[in-house]
Order: structure tokens, then C-alpha cells, then sequence
């Protein structure tokens, strides 16, 4: 008889900043992700094996945060502000720190034509609320670990102030010789051992959409695995449009896109 497919779920961010109204970068629609995927745990606790969530944690002084730049006034950008090089190169803004990586940064980010360098609010700041899961999260993964008697895993992510980290696996520019921002293989390899491998999170236009572009770029094998839980992400407003090349290329090469409420259909 054939056996059930063994199964991982990688929960992308989860966070308070996130996915509450209150969090300083709310993602409108991750409330009802949330409680849907919290759903899916108590549903399937006895089909997944293995629990991932990933938690975004920054600096206050960020190269993605206003206090890391200056006009010629001195004063910061405010937030959804975007910084191109050649506003670095005129002066309209400036590093406070690291001027020279600072610029270098925002040069490889446009040669890598995937996002251009932007100003987040201040968010998932290292040892606040903002960072943590958000509760209905929080409480579904312990009752899932209680009841498995396995640990869920958490995989920690843009700590280094001098880096973006949008999709798990690796910074947008890794930090020479800093290892937490290099690509993260073992976590790779983890995952492909597992025949089904489910994806959800915040937010479907930045961190779940290069988490997912990275597995197609350095572990193209584990693509027909990913089922992405398409009622369990949500847009970071007006700019879903960012990542739908991804999305496309994603389906192209084998993953399947189901919401939550299929799997059990």
C-alpha cells in the first residue's frame, strides 16, 4: 500500500510587525493567514513532520531603516522611501555608516535588477515584540510540538545590519566572510528530504516570493515538492506586482499553488 507523502512546512515570517494590525509594518490580510494557518496545523499535526518558521530580525541602525541615512540636512528618509545610486552619486542621500559598502550595496542591488534599495519602517527590531511570532502562531506551533514530540525549528534572518535578507536561504548581497548571510545549504538540503514541502508566509511580494526564487535558482530539485499555501500569504500593498515574474517562473518549473482548504478537500 502506498504510504502518506512526508511532509515540511515553512512558515515565512510570521511575525508580529507583520501580520498584526498594530506592527509597525502590517501586511493587510496576514490576520486571516494567520488564523488559516494556524488552521492547518491543528488539521494536519499528524501529517507534518517537520516545522520551520523564519524570523526577520533587525538593528534599529539598518541599511534598510531610515537611521542609517541623511540628507544634506541631515535628516533620515522617511519610510517606502526608495534610494537609487544615482541619488548616492548627487547627494539627495547618504550613508550615516559605511559609506563606502553602503554604496556598493545599493550598486549590486540594482545589477541584480531584482528590488531596488528601499527605506522599511523600523521593523522586527532583535529582542521586541515586532520580532516574535504572532501569537495564534506561536500557539499552534507549541501545540504541534507537544503533540508530535518534535521541536519546531527557527531560522533567524537579517540580523547584520549591513544586509538584506528577503528570501531565507540567503542575503540579497552576501557580506564577505559573514556565514549568516552566505546561502543557507544545510536548510536547503533539510527540506528536500521531505516529499512535500509547504510554503506560507509574509509576504507573498518579498520574503515568500524570493524565498521560493532562491529554491529555484540553488535547489531546483526540491521545486515539484513546494506546495505554495496560497490563502496563507498576502500582498505588502500595491506591490504584488514585484514578484508575479517569480511566481510564474514557479509554476513553470513544477510548484503547485493550493490553498489551505485543499489539501484536506
Amino acid at each position: 500500500m502506498p504510504t502518506d507523502p512526508t511532509i515540511a512546512l515553512l512558515i515565512i515570517d510570521a511575525q508580529y510587525d507583520f501580520c498584526a494590525p498594530e506592527g509597525t509594518l502590517f501586511v493587510p490580510g496576514a490576520v486571516e493567514d494567520t488564523q488559516r494557518l494556524a488552521t492547518l496545523i491543528g488539521r494536519a499535526k499528524d501529517r507534518i513532520q517537520h516545522l520551520v518558521v523564519t524570523l526577520d530580525t533587525h538593528q534599529v541602525l539598518d541599511i534598510a531603516h531610515p537611521g542609517f541615512w541623511q540628507d544634506a540636512q541631515g535628516k533620515s528618509p522617511a519610510p517606502f522611501t526608495p534610494i537609487s545610486l544615482a541619488d548616492i552619486t548627487a547627494s539627495v542621500w547618504r550613508p550615516r555608516f559605511d559609506a563606502d559598502y553602503a554604496t556598493g550595496y545599493v550598486r549590486a542591488l540594482e545589477e541584480q535588477g531584482e528590488f531596488q534599495h528601499f527605506i522599511w519602517p523600523e521593523h522586527c527590531l532583535i529582542g521586541t515584540r515586532g520580532a516574535a511570532l504572532v501569537d495564534v502562531l506561536a500557539d499552534a506551533v507549541r501545540e504541534w510540538t507537544h503533540h508530535t514530540q518534535r521541536n519546531y525549528v527557527a531560522v533567524v534572518k537579517g540580523e547584520h545590519p549591513l544586509a538584506e535578507h528577503f528570501g531565507v536561504f540567503r542575503a540579497q548581497v552576501p557580506v564577505p566572510g559573514v556565514a549568516k548571510t552566505q546561502l543557507n545549504q544545510p536548510l536547503l538540503d533539510e527540506l528536500s528530504g521531505y516529499d512535500e514541502v509547504w510554503l506560507a508566509g509574509e509576504a507573498r511580494s518579498h520574503c515568500v516570493a524570493t524565498s521560493l526564487k532562491q529554491i529555484l535558482r540553488f535547489a531546483p530539485q526540491l521545486a515539484p515538492k513546494v506546495v505554495l499555501l496560497t490563502d496563507c500569504t498576502s500582498d505588502v500593498t500595491g506591490l504584488g506586482y514585484l514578484a508575479d515574474p517569480i511566481y510564474e517562473q514557479a509554476r513553470a518549473s513544477g510548484v503547485r499553488f493550493a490553498a489551505s482548504t485543499d489539501l484536506f478537500a
